[in-house]
C-alpha cells in the first residue's frame, strides 16, 4: 500500500489522533509540512489517499499552496481516492467541489454536541456512533454543502460539520484531537476564549474532565476513520 499523504498547514494543528491510529493499524504515511515551505504534490502517483488538517488561515485567503491543494483534491475526487479533510481540510474540499466557504453566525470554540442527520449517507458513515455526541470545534467560518454531497452532521450554531460524496470525507469539526492539542489550542488563542458564551468555552470548560472526553472523541474517531479507509482496507 503506497503511503497516506497528510497535509500540515500549521505546526500546533498537526495530525494528532489520526497519525496514532494509523501507527495503531500499520498503516504507512507521510506527512507534508506545509508550514515549513514543503511543495504541494502536482499528482497522486506516490500516494494512496489525502488527508488535509486545520489552520487559522482562511481557505479565501490568497495563498499559493491553497490553489494547489484544491487543485490536487479535484483530482484525486475524478480518480475516486479517499480524500479527508478536517476543519480547514473540510472547507478545502469544500471549495474543490464548488462550494463556498463563509462566516458562520458565531465561532464555535470547544466542546460542543453534533447530531447525526437523517438520510442514508450519515447512517452508513456514522453507523454505530450516538445520534449527538460532542465534538471539538475551532472555527469562525463554514463550509456549504457542495452539490452531489450529504450533509451527515449538524451542530446548534453550525448545520454543515460534516459531508460526505464518494470516497470523500469533509468535516468541520475536529475529531483528530488530543489532550495535549487541546491545552495547546487554549493556549495559543487565549484571548479568544477569555469569556464564555453558549458557543466559547474558556480554560476552565475546555479542560474539564479533558482526558475523558478525549478519549470518548477518540473512540467516535475510530469508527469514523474505519469507515473513510473500507476503499483501501478493511479494519
Amino acid at each position: 500500500m503506497k503511503p497516506i499523504t497528510i497535509f500540515r498547514h500549521t505546526a500546533s494543528e498537526g495530525a494528532g489522533y489520526f497519525s496514532d491510529f494509523l501507527t495503531r493499524h500499520h498503516l504507512p504515511f507521510r506527512v507534508l509540512h506545509l508550514d515549513q515551505g514543503e511543495a504541494v504534490p502536482t499528482g497522486l502517483a506516490e500516494t494512496s489517499a489525502l488527508v488535509f488538517m486545520g489552520g487559522p488561515m482562511s481557505v479565501n485567503d490568497e495563498i499559493d499552496w491553497i490553489a494547489q491543494e484544491l487543485a490536487l483534491i479535484r483530482q484525486a475526487i475524478a480518480d475516486d481516492m479517499p480524500v479527508l479533510g478536517h476543519c480547514l481540510g473540510g472547507q478545502l474540499i469544500s471549495k474543490a467541489l464548488g462550494g463556498k466557504i463563509i462566516a458562520n453566525p458565531v465561532k464555535e470554540l470547544g466542546w460542543l454536541a453534533v447530531q447525526k442527520q437523517n438520510n442514508t449517507q450519515a447512517n452508513d458513515w456514522l453507523a454505530g456512533l450516538p445520534d449527538s455526541f460532542d465534538a471539538f470545534h475551532w472555527h469562525g467560518e463554514v463550509f456549504t454543502i457542495p452539490e452531489g454531497a450529504s450533509n451527515i452532521l449538524a451542530s446548534r450554531h453550525c448545520p454543515h460539520q460534516a459531508f460526505v460524496i464518494g470516497n470523500t470525507l469533509a468535516m468541520q469539526c475536529h475529531v483528530e484531537m488530543t489532550s495535549e492539542m487541546v491545552i495547546d489550542w487554549a493556549t495559543i488563542h487565549a484571548t479568544d476564549i477569555a469569556t464564555a458564551t453558549d458557543s466559547i468555552q474558556n480554560l476552565e470548560q475546555l479542560s474539564q474532565s479533558l482526558d475523558e472526553k478525549v478519549a470518548t472523541l477518540q473512540s467516535h474517531a475510530d469508527t469514523i476513520y474505519r469507515r473513510w479507509l473500507q476503499p483501501l482496507i478493511q479494519l
